[in-house]
């Protein structure tokens, strides 16, 4: 009989990828989230408002993982209506599935939460870890600290692992996707540094990020708090430059903060998500010996951009070999 996965937001970015990584791991998959629409189609879907009790609950029984990736998108303006949103989205979801978990006959072996690298303050001046990491201030931490809380206090069986998961930016070669939006900016001469560029980009690629979740999963003695991203957290610099060099462009004009801030609101979202210094470090998956394929943004970059879908020139070692050379000679 095969281990039961229970994925919350099934249909978002990342529950996609890990309904098709868990299913190829030879999970059976249960997929709950509020519209079937983006879902992968692996595994059985069952549908929730993200709050209320549900046939949904009887899928947890016996499960050997549940994650929930549920809440509402951060991507967007901070106005009262979208705040109360993100805020119940979170709160409402884990306090669902903790009651659920509470009812079952036999208890999940592990659930995991997402959380945020969020959670800790603009740091300049060091990396934030698991252990040493202090708390920062603001909207975004207020949601971040309510949303562990609430997952850690909810009552649940002692079978039941639980670790909350402060995830970077997940890196991955899709449409509407973080790094889409970047190589776009790149393309279109806009790929210069973002503010000052001194700030931190904690990321990850989204190979590392389901290697990590079945690390987790895979090891019975690990509970509690994780940061999800990759050892390295480049400067926004360092990442524009990045991106330029393998898109061989050799323009990048920057975007003071100002300018940074108009465009947040022209397009209906937040400069914080990119002035933000998130400087994170994965102390806690690095000592249990973690390995990483991606640790640096170069990797990161060049292996995304050389994989079909994304980007149709550079789709090949010998185009993005000869867009080196272009770089090379325009600068």
């Amino acid at each position: 009989m095969k281990p039961i996965a229970v994925i919350f937001g099934a249909s978002g970015f990342l529950g996609r990828y890990l309904c098709r990584h868990w299913a190829r791991k030879g999970y059976e998959i249960v997929a709950i989230a509020r519209h079937r629409e983006g879902w992968s189609g692996d595994g059985m879907f069952l549908p929730w408002d993200g709050k209320n009790s549900g046939p949904w609950e009887l899928a947890l029984e016996g499960a050997a993982v549940v994650i929930n990736l549920s809440g509402r998108s951060v991507d967007c303006r901070y106005n009262q209506q979208n705040r109360k949103e993100i805020f119940d989205s979170r709160i409402d979801s884990t306090r669902a599935i903790a009651r659920a978990i509470r009812q079952c006959q036999k208890a999940p072996a592990v659930w995991m939460n997402a959380s945020t690298a969020t959670w800790y303050r603009h740091a300049e001046d060091g990396p934030q870890d698991e252990w040493r990491g202090e708390m920062g201030d603001g909207f975004s931490v207020g949601v971040a600290r309510a949303w562990e809380e609430t997952f850690f206090r909810e009552q649940t069986p002692a079978a039941t692992r639980k670790i909350a998961l402060r995830t970077g930016i997940v890196m991955a070669n899709e449409a509407r996707s973080a790094f889409h939006v970047l190589t776009n900016l790149t393309r279109w001469g806009l790929g210069g540094s973002q503010g000052t560029g001194r700030q931190r980009v904690s990321w990850i690629h989204m190979e590392d990020w389901l290697a990590a979740l079945d690390f987790l999963v895979g090891n019975p003695l690990l509970d509690g708090v994780f940061n999800i991203t990759a050892p390295e957290a480049c400067t926004n610099q360092h990442l524009q430059q990045s991106l330029r060099e393998e898109l061989a462009m050799p323009l990048g004009l920057p975007a003071p903060a100002p300018l940074v801030k108009l465009g947040a609101w022209m397009l209906r979202t937040e400069a914080e998500l990119v002035l933000k210094s998130r400087w994170v470090r994965p102390l806690r998956l690095e000592e249990e010996g973690f390995r990483w394929r991606h640790r640096v943004a170069n990797s990161m970059i060049a292996d995304l951009l050389a994989r079909p879908g994304l980007d149709g020139f550079f789709a090949t070692k010998e185009r993005r070999a000869m867009g080196a050379r272009v770089w090379a000679t325009a600068t």
